[in-house]
């Protein structure tokens, strides 16, 4: 006879097993839930920063069209970038510094050299009162300007971004990869969204052109206050501008540092706003104008140790038909145009007069210069 009664009941099964399924069932359920939800608010931070970069597609349009008289790809797929600091009034928050007239200028222009495999990085100031062959350019009503001989921030003002690549290009030999501008604005917004800069002043400076008082010694400097002291030079040192872009390399050096530093760079609470204002505030090329190229760039310039960030001014004296103007001093600026096109490593030594230098001497003294300047590493003070 065929026994139809219940199966005995599972050691559990007294309803604590059903509670224990369902309970993990809804835990899976919200976890994956939480998952996909942090996913898409990653994706669209993400969105979100990509979209904040502004593209130059008029600069890129222009350079295609002079192809062929420019420069061979850097020596090792060693990369070279164009930084350039607009002074221009226009736009949010940059008034306060002067009236728009409808034109700027570069107030900074940086070429920076990443070497191959990204063990050093060479930072090259150029001074804005270079005098140099500017070639016919574009302007933005698209009439062309004539090719002429003047100082080398008129050509941005002459042509924009293509203009200033095309005029650094000739002089140096070196092609130009990518670029990236930022303005005033964009410069407070990136410092402050590091918390301040560090620096350290060997005098006070009380700068009322630049709006800046601020005494000796260790100091963190803020948007405006870090603006000040890199843009201020009347009533600084002796007053030119060759004196500013020291000032500007070691701000630049300290702020590589601070933005390398594991409370940036690992902290994503420090990293959004930082990441936000970065890319707020530049207009890059096409082929840098993404948050995957932007964060490819800062993973590659983070592996560089500080001591091997340098900065330099490319070899300069006064002009010699207006002391107020700069021209090259030669052939020091050619002996470092071939180092960076070459990509052999720049020596750097602290300061000097711009002129290379031979390390040792005799028959078995190394041939390679050394270049006045410094490096992330170096203390101000």
């Amino acid at each position: 006879m065929t026994d139809n009664a219940d199966p005995p009941a599972e050691p559990g099964a007294d309803g604590k097993g059903v509670r224990k399924r369902h309970w993990l069932r809804w835990t899976a359920l919200a976890a994956a839930v939480l998952v996909l939800a942090a996913a898409g608010a990653g994706w669209w931070l993400y969105r979100k920063l990509d979209s904040n970069i502004t593209t130059d597609t008029t600069a890129a349009d222009e350079l295609t069209r002079y192809e062929k008289e420019r420069p061979s790809p850097a020596a090792n797929a060693a990369r070279n970038i164009l930084l350039i600091g607009s002074d221009t009034r226009a736009g949010a928050g940059n008034r306060a510094y002067g009236k728009d007239k409808g034109t700027q200028r570069s107030d900074t222009t940086i070429l920076l050299h990443i070497s191959a495999g990204g063990s050093s990085a060479t930072a090259v100031s150029i001074p804005r009162d270079l005098m140099v062959r500017i070639p016919s350019c574009t302007k933005p009503d698209r009439t062309r300007t004539r090719e002429q001989f003047a100082q080398f921030n008129w050509a941005f003002e002459f042509g924009g971004t293509a203009c200033t690549i095309r005029t650094l290009e000739k002089l140096t030999g070196i092609r130009i990869e990518h670029h990236m501008v930022i303005d005033f604005r964009g410069f407070k917004k990136m410092v402050d969204a590091v918390d301040g800069v560090e620096i350290c002043l060997k005098e006070p400076i009380d700068d009322a052109d630049a709006h800046l008082k601020l005494p000796a010694g260790r100091q963190v400097l803020h948007g405006e206050q870090a603006l000040g002291f890199v843009r201020a030079r009347k009533s600084l040192g002796n007053g030119s501008d060759t004196e500013r872009m020291d000032r500007q390399q070691q701000f630049l050096g300290a702020l590589v540092s601070k933005v390398q530093s594991d409370g940036v760079l690992l902290n994503p609470t420090r990293l959004y706003p930082v990441l936000d204002a970065a890319t707020k505030s530049i207009t890059t090329d096409p082929g840098l104008d993404s948050l995957r190229d932007l964060y490819d760039l800062a993973r590659s310039m983070r592996a560089v140790p500080t001591e091997k960030v340098q900065f330099l001014t490319v070899p300069r004296r006064p002009y010699s038909y207006n002391a107020n103007r700069d021209e090259l001093v030669q052939p020091a600026a050619d002996q470092l145009f071939a180092r960076l096109r070459a990509d052999k490593p720049v020596v750097i030594r602290p300061g000097g007069s711009g002129e290379p230098e031979t390390a040792g001497d005799g028959p078995s003294a190394s041939a390679t210069p050394s270049f006045a300047g410094h490096n992330a590493a170096t203390a101000s003070c």
